[in-house]
C-alpha cells in the first residue's frame, strides 16, 4: 500500500513538531534565571598599583568579587564580561567604555560560591614622575571609573549581576 503525498508530509510535519516540542521542553528545563540566581558577594575595588612602564607610575582599575548561587539547582560554568567604564562631569555621555574584560568559564568550584576572581584591564592611567600615585588619584583630570559585571550562559541574553563606582583608593598586590 502507498501513502499519498499528503498524507506523507503531514506524518513527517507531525513528527517534526513531536521533535520540536521536545527539544524546546529540554531547553527550557534547562534554562535558568541568572539574573535570579546568581549574587555578587565580597565585592570590593580599587586602583592597583602596576608598577612603572616606560617611566611612568601605572594605576589599573581592579575588581574582587565572588559569586554566590542563591538556589538549589545545579547552575552549568557560565561566562562573565566585566565592563570598565570612565564616568564623570568630564564624560559627554555620563560614562564611557574604557575596557572589557571577558572571562569564558566560570564554575561553582567552592560549593555555593565560586572561588575570589579578580579582575583588571590591561590598560590603565599614567603619572610623570616625581607625581606619587595617590597624587595620581586627586589630580584634577583623573576620570572616575565603575565596574558593570555581566553574567551569560551558552545562548543566553547577557544579564548584568551589579556595578559599583569604584573609588580612589590604592590596592597594593
Amino acid at each position: 500500500m502507498k501513502l499519498g503525498a499528503g498524507r506523507a508530509t503531514r506524518a513527517v510535519h507531525r513528527t517534526v513538531g513531536v521533535l520540536l516540542v521536545g527539544l524546546l521542553a529540554c531547553a527550557c528545563a534547562g534554562s535558568i534565571d541568572l539574573k535570579q540566581s546568581l549574587q555578587v558577594t565580597d565585592l570590593s575595588s580599587g586602583w592597583l598599583d602596576a608598577g612603572i612602564v616606560d617611566g611612568r607610575n601605572k594605576l589599573v582599575p581592579t575588581v574582587s568579587f565572588r559569586i554566590r548561587k542563591n538556589t538549589d539547582r545545579e547552575i552549568r560554568p557560565f561566562s562573565l564580561n566585566v565592563h570598565f567604564k570612565r564616568f564623570g562631569p568630564s564624560i559627554p555621555e555620563g560614562e564611557e567604555e574604557f575596557e572589557e574584560v571577558f572571562l569564558q568559564r566560570v564554575a561553582f568550584d567552592q560549593g555555593d560560591q565560586t572561588d575570589v576572581i579578580r579582575v583588571q584591564p590591561k590598560v590603565g592611567y599614567t603619572g610623570e614622575p616625581p607625581q606619587s600615585r595617590a597624587e595620581m588619584l586627586k589630580n584634577s583630570q583623573f576620570v572616575d571609573m565603575r565596574v558593570v559585571v555581566f553574567a551569560k550562559q551558552s545562548s543566553s541574553q547577557w544579564v548584568e549581576l551589579t556595578r559599583q563606582d569604584i573609588p580612589r583608593q590604592l590596592i597594593t598586590q
